[in-house]
């Protein structure tokens, strides 16, 4: 089968690419390069022996989205391609409504024309803002996110469960918690263009002399340690439910057209805890400071796995430790290359 993949030049969409290729998908790759570079489908090709089809394509452009679809046909999609930081989000709303928004608004209308026959949406547990209660399942009410970025995500949810409303297709939309980490090969990871807004490629980053001391946002918070605490799931645990969720639409065994999934650990850690861990399995002393809390960011939030784990047959593997020696693994390879 024939997926294209948008965003799959990024660092969860890179991954996923390389699942979906080891499983046998023929598999087309769509990214406008605003926070990725090329080398990373060269370097999917050196994991997986297949380079796969690239296009360089700004998804906001409608006519681009057009002619694509008009050239080829696809059974399916994964929604990957977004503006993804946080606080970014609330300092740049409109570019990341614009953004986020018309690109979804585009790709269904081309998978309506085409007669595409899924989507699998890149979400993210922000549509819960602070929950209730913890942890989270997918039951949990939907609440105004903290920040424009979850509200993008959130109301692109809405968007793709109204359009399975009217057409003959299916969606499943995966709503991430952290994702960490790095292949094992450390041919490809999380690089961010420019100063890293996620804890983790900060640490390594700062670890290895690019960065200054870390900041470590707020310390007051209602948590045994007083930092924000997260569900951080390793990356290749995360690309290998995506293919979970394409197998599951395929094989028919959907409940109904649209459903959504939590895919986290289970397992909520703190900053301080993150930190520990990366001392630990990498022998480095980190500098960092406490600073005030950051806009945008919920005080404490981890996944209740049960439902994704039963339906979808997929469970996260790898713990905290091994992921944060993945991505000081990566750096490193960054640093020698």
């Amino acid at each position: 089968m024939k997926i294209l993949v948008t965003g799959g030049a990024g660092y969860i969409g890179s991954h996923t690419v390389v699942e979906l290729q080891q499983q046998g998908f023929d598999v087309v790759v769509i990214d406008n390069l605003c926070n990725s570079n090329i080398e990373v489908v060269e370097n999917i090709g050196k994991i997986t022996g297949i380079a796969p089809v690239f296009e360089k394509l700004d998804m906001t452009d409608q006519q681009a989205m057009l002619d694509l679809f008009g050239r080829n046909k696809y059974d399916g999609v994964i929604h990957f391609a977004a503006l993804k930081s946080v606080p970014e989000s609330v300092d740049k709303p409109v570019e990341y409504y614009r953004n986020n928004l018309c690109a979804m608004v585009n790709l269904l209308e081309c998978m309506k024309v085409s007669g595409t026959g899924f989507v699998v949406f890149s979400s993210s547990c922000t549509v819960y803002g602070q929950p209730d209660v913890l942890p989270v399942s997918e039951t949990a009410p939907v609440k105004r996110p903290w920040s424009p970025y979850g509200n993008t995500k959130r109301i692109c949810e809405e968007m793709i469960e109204d359009f399975t409303g009217i057409a003959a297709a299916r969606a499943i939309s995966l709503r991430y918690f952290n994702p960490i980490g790095a292949h094992e090969s450390s041919f490809i990871g999380e690089l961010p263009l420019g100063i890293p807004n996620n804890l983790v490629p900060y640490i390594t980053q700062s670890a290895i002399g690019k960065r200054g001391p870390l900041k470590v946002f707020g310390d007051d918070y209602n948590t045994p340690d007083g930092t924000a605490i997260r569900d951080y799931i390793h990356v290749v645990d995360l690309a290998k439910a995506h293919v979970k969720a394409v197998d599951r639409i395929i094989e028919e065994q959907s409940n109904s057209d649209y459903e959504v999934f939590n895919l986290g650990t289970g397992q909520g850690y703190s900053v301080l805890e993150v930190i520990n861990s990366f001392e630990k399995v990498s022998g480095k002393k980190l500098d960092y400071e406490i600073v005030g809390r950051r806009p945008g960011d919920v005080e404490k939030v981890w996944a209740d796995t049960v439902y994704a784990n039963r339906e979808l047959g997929w469970k996260a593997e790898r713990d905290l430790d091994e992921m944060m020696l993945s991505a000081w693994n990566w750096e490193k390879a960054i640093a020698e290359s």
